[in-house]
């Protein structure tokens, strides 16, 4: 035995690249990206994305040198997850909605070579080029065009998406990584100014979460699948490699709202949708929704989903799955699995057990959650609470030149600590309870924001809720409360307060509601908390009583 060891032909670097080439043989002639009056095939994906390739190749893009794209998801933004590291790179994909300051930190941390600007992105990515330091090297230009949009070629772009598709040459043999550690991606978190955190991911760890993401999710060939989730949002979770394998219709959206969705599913007999929780409560509260004619699968993640919101979609006729991951992650790596005999319970309890993240997909090695300073895993009681730590070939690289910020969170023990706090429940269950800095500390008691939360989602006035720390002159810390209300029942301050008492530990109860008519949103639909704590500190300290405010 301890003669057989890896030959060239058992240690092919793996790489999700490789799906494109099956995909078209397979699928050749079944469509693979529909936008607006555009379709294509598997075919001509194919042919596309190699041509594209030989063309970045041919501007002096080397193998490593980083690659951006600023777009929505549009077909080129789909082409470029596969086109981009054809040709050897690595792409990075960045946020449309950052403005031109911190666009312009990320390229030149990144030391973005070649920049693929969407054409309504156009003026933006020009501003965020203005700001680069004098003499520093300024990466190639080339515009995304779109008939919906004519915008003329000025002369900052080198050339545009289709010119080089044109002049690019289907038989180019695309670069294969040398090892499959090499590096496929690059995405910053979110959130990111004057520190960057750029999360490098390998083609092995690409490779391995598109295939599990497929798997837990179970999708079947040839899907219908409606892009609402940000392909710039963690590489759309694995998926643009992902449909590849299963040779899937990509329904291509530059934007979204509720009707859009509900006329893309009718019009397009969309099977499957990837979405945020504001999304699914977006659907849900829409004057739009009414039953589906036929079932649609939606994956959400990003955030916990209150009960209520689970059960309020589902009762349209969506079939909702429940995952974890981060951008460190690459996609899903937790995932409520359903067990049959759930579904005999009332509907509240399935939504409230499908809220839970649940437990690894089979592509992670291991997940526990464990005391941050002992590294002992806490009690199966469902109250303790502790840090949500991962094993897995799917987890990151590292952080772009951050030694110290790869080390913090990849510790020697061999676990990556993620900064998201859970309780891990008796069935091996877990669910998280908040990130490590939204934890409410009052009187000593650590209070979870999502639990608060979730009532909160239950009071039938209520459209939106976020819930962060307010100091407080006795106790600390004690729970604001943040809401939008959807119109359809008042509420006051008073109600609300009264309400979460009646089903929460009076230390829980918000001594603060703030009602807002929209609830501030990262670009992927997380509520942004940074904003709503920084609000809330201005506000000065709370005494020992109840205060309620209104703004």
């Amino acid at each position: 035995m301890d003669q057989l060891k890896p030959r060239p032909p058992n240690s092919t670097p793996l790489t999700p690249l490789t799906f494109l080439e099956r995909a078209a043989t397979i699928y050749a002639d079944c469509p693979s990206v529909v936008y607006n009056n555009i379709t294509h095939t598997w075919s001509l994906t194919h042919t596309r994305c190699l041509k594209v390739a030989s063309s970045i190749a041919s501007l002096g893009i080397n193998r490593g040198d980083v690659v951006s794209v600023v777009a929505p998801n549009i077909p080129a933004m789909y082409e470029l997850h596969f086109a981009a590291p054809m040709a050897g790179a690595v792409l990075n994909t960045i946020n449309i909605r950052l403005d031109a300051r911190t666009i312009s930190i990320l390229l030149c941390h990144s030391e973005s070579k070649l920049v693929f600007v969407d054409c309504q992105s156009k003026s933006l990515v020009l501003e965020a080029i203005s700001f680069f330091p004098p003499k520093s090297n300024r990466p190639l230009l080339v515009l995304i065009e779109d008939d919906e949009f004519p915008t003329p070629q000025t002369s900052e772009f080198m050339s545009t998406y289709e010119k080089l598709v044109e002049k690019g040459d289907s038989g180019f043999s695309w670069v294969r990584p040398k090892s499959e550690f090499d590096p496929i991606v690059m995405n910053y978190t979110s959130g990111t100014t004057s520190a960057p955190k750029g999360v490098v991911h390998s083609h092995r760890g690409i490779f391995i979460i598109s295939l599990d993401s497929l798997q837990q999710w179970l999708v079947p060939k040839q899907p219908v699948y409606l892009w609402t989730l940000p392909m710039f949002h963690a590489n759309g979770w694995s998926y643009p490699w992902g449909m590849a394998v299963v040779g899937g219709t990509n329904i291509c959206l530059r934007k979204f709202d509720a009707k859009i969705i509900y006329d893309s599913i009718k019009k397009h007999n969309v099977t499957h949708i990837c979405a945020a929780p504001v999304v699914l409560n977006m659907l849900s509260n829409s004057p739009d929704s009414k039953p589906l004619k036929h079932s649609v699968y939606i994956m959400t993640a990003g955030s916990p989903p209150p009960a209520a919101v689970l059960f309020r979609t589902e009762s349209l006729g969506f079939v909702v799955h429940h995952g974890y991951g981060l951008t460190e992650t690459g996609g899903l790596v937790v995932s409520c699995t359903w067990k049959n005999h759930w579904n005999k319970l009332p509907a509240e309890e399935r939504a409230r057990l499908k809220s839970r993240q649940g437990v690894r997909t089979i592509g992670m090695t291991e997940v526990d959650v464990v005391d941050p300073e002992s590294g002992v895993s806490v009690k199966r009681d469902g109250t303790t609470l502790g840090e949500i730590v991962l094993k897995g070939g799917c987890i990151m690289l590292g952080y772009l030149k951050d030694p110290e910020g790869t080390s913090k969170c990849l510790k020697d023990d061999g676990w990556f600590y993620t900064g998201d706090v859970a309780v891990m429940h008796a069935d091996g269950y877990l669910e998280i309870k908040d990130r490590s800095k939204d934890v409410i500390i009052s009187g000593g008691e650590n209070l979870s924001s999502v639990e608060v939360e979730s009532v909160l989602y239950t009071h039938p006035a209520i459209n939106e809720a976020a819930v962060v720390a307010r100091p407080d002159e006795f106790w600390g810390e004690t729970p604001c409360a943040f809401v939008s209300l959807n119109g359809k029942e008042k509420a006051s301050e008073k109600d609300i307060i009264e309400f979460c008492r009646a089903k929460l530990p009076h230390y829980m109860v918000p001594k603060t509601v703030i009602f807002k008519q929209e609830l501030p949103k990262t670009s992927t639909g997380k509520i942004q908390k940074f904003v709503l704590r920084d609000i809330a500190k201005s506000m000065g300290k709370t005494g020992s009583l109840i205060k309620m405010s209104k703004m």
